[in-house]
């Protein structure tokens, strides 16, 4: 696993241990399954930012103290010059890069998605996290799937779903997708 995700189950770990709680209490309160949470806080496994956004709903803290060490720190306005977003890159095939992760309190979070195309045949990845989510196509063509639809976007493209569905994505034509994705 990359150092990201290392760091990512160190801080999952931390919080559990700071809250006093076992594996056990948090793979229950956020519906995760035991085993797969004792491999994310462990680095073993990828942790998919729905998960991640999951816990720490779950426990008042911020994306940003899960994903990148960092508690915000501005509540008038955060300002992120391009390609100057802090990034993190979960897997071979996904980068995030924050937008707005110095911003105190926000309501959404929104990022730079990049996903790197993928043999036709590897299988995608479905994820689903609470509340809704609305992607923007900047770059390339993607396939989403969603409620068993394979839905098209090229650039310039836009959709608004509920992101408790399982959806996942895969980049089309051999080519590298960008996207603007905001979390609600």
């Amino acid at each position: 696993m990359s150092d990201n995700i290392k760091q990512i189950a160190e801080r999952l770990k931390g919080l559990r241990e700071v809250l006093e709680i076992t594996p056990d209490e948090v793979a229950q309160s956020c519906n995760i399954n035991i085993d797969d949470y004792l491999a994310m806080e462990s680095g073993k496994s990828d942790i998919s930012v729905s998960t991640l956004q999951k816990i720490a709903r779950k426990y008042g803290i911020t994306l940003d103290v899960l994903m990148f060490g960092e508690e915000p720190k501005m509540n008038s306005y955060f300002l992120t010059r391009r390609d100057t977003g802090v990034s993190v890159e979960r897997t071979k095939a996904y980068k995030y890069e924050a937008l707005a992760s110095g911003f105190r309190r926000r309501i959404v979070d929104p990022f730079i998605v990049t996903v790197e195309p993928k043999p036709e045949d590897t299988p995608i990845y479905q994820n689903s996290h609470e509340g809704q989510e609305f992607n923007y196509i900047l770059q390339g063509k993607l396939l989403l799937e969603f409620k068993g639809k394979h839905i098209i976007l090229n650039e310039g493209d836009s959709i608004y779903f509920d992101s408790s569905v399982p959806h996942g994505m895969r980049a089309l034509d051999n080519k590298q997708v960008k996207f603007l994705a905001i979390i609600m």
